[in-house]
């Protein structure tokens, strides 16, 4: 260790991988769930990328969503190809004008498709409107259509019409579940990373906001300009190596950082356990750590030393 790195906490190991013995941060945050349907996988996918453009964080995005899963058409409201989004934001109010203004410009926009809650057994109090909000670009032609307990608004457009359930369930879900992965070099860590975001993506209820699923630009609170409330995580940057202080293990050349939002705390913990051990495995990981404030910023501790046992190994 050199005179100018941070104190580190103590080191375990995992396939010879340094991990640090620390805890990844994470905040309560508003969650939805929305399924979008069309006449194949690839519009109701061309659907949801739109949806989800400029949704990485809420640092300064909206929202934070992402893409979690295909949805087999025997699992959809109307028997059609789906995509599952899962969309983050710190108020109902908040995550309703942003749902609001994403389906109503990229989904109600795309050839074939619908929109339908995905989230059940929701409070009245705790959902937000949709369908019912977005119904005015009917021009009043727009019909509601209620099948049991559920109102679809049917909107008039120049394929046929938009199908989009009324009001969508929401919960508090869990946001920040991080790991980051150093390299001997730039192509180990992204494909330690890429190894770990295709291991974080098998299963449900997560979603990894940032482009491809990881972030270059990983962030610290704070800025020496007064305006910014977050700024480059300068301990962690290769270059900084002699202006700042660093956490940078000797021979590290890059960092990459994958960021997990879910739907409680069992699924974002299983995913970092996917993802910590999938990066683990990869060739020329000189250390896998996770970013956190000392327990300042949220109530969800997610702890590496309890990641290193597999799945399989806990079962």
């Amino acid at each position: 260790m050199t005179a100018d790195q941070i104190s580190s906490p103590p080191l375990l190991t995992l396939n010879g991988v340094e991990i640090v013995d620390t805890f990844a941060e994470a905040f309560p945050i508003k969650a939805t769930r929305l399924v979008i349907t069309a006449v194949n996988e690839r519009w109701a996918t061309t659907a949801a990328n739109e949806f989800c453009g400029n949704a990485t964080s809420v640092i300064a995005c909206d929202v934070e969503a992402a893409i979690e899963r295909t949805v087999h058409a025997s699992e959809t409201p109307d028997g059609r190809p789906g995509v599952s989004v899962l969309v983050f934001a710190f108020t109902l109010d908040g995550l309703a004008k942003a749902v609001q203004g994403r389906v109503g410009q990229c989904i109600l926009t795309c050839p074939t498709t619908a929109c339908y809650n995905g989230i059940d057994g929701c409070p009245k109090e705790k959902r937000i409107r949709v369908g019912g909000a977005i119904r005015y670009f009917g021009d009043g032609f727009q019909k509601a259509r209620k099948i049991d307990d559920r109102r679809y608004w049917r909107i008039p457009v120049m394929d046929g019409e938009f199908l989009c359930e009324d009001w969508f369930g929401t919960i508090t879900g869990v946001a920040g579940g991080n790991l980051l992965i150093c390299g001997r070099n730039a192509t180990a860590a992204l494909h330690a990373t890429e190894a770990a975001v295709d291991a974080v993506r098998q299963g449900r209820d997560v979603i990894l906001p940032f482009p491809g699923g990881m972030v270059r630009s990983g962030s610290k609170v704070g800025s020496t300009y007064p305006k910014l409330k977050a700024s480059t995580n300068d301990a962690y940057c290769p270059t900084l190596r002699s202006l700042t202080k660093t956490e940078l293990p000797d021979g590290c050349q890059a960092v990459y950082e994958i960021v997990i939002d879910g739907l409680d705390f069992e699924s974002v913990q299983s995913a970092m356990r996917r993802g910590l051990h999938a990066a683990a495995s990869r060739p020329d990981v000189l250390r896998i750590t996770a970013g956190n404030y000392g327990g300042k910023l949220g109530k969800h501790h997610f702890h590496l030393r309890e990641l290193l046992q597999s799945a399989q190994e806990s079962n």
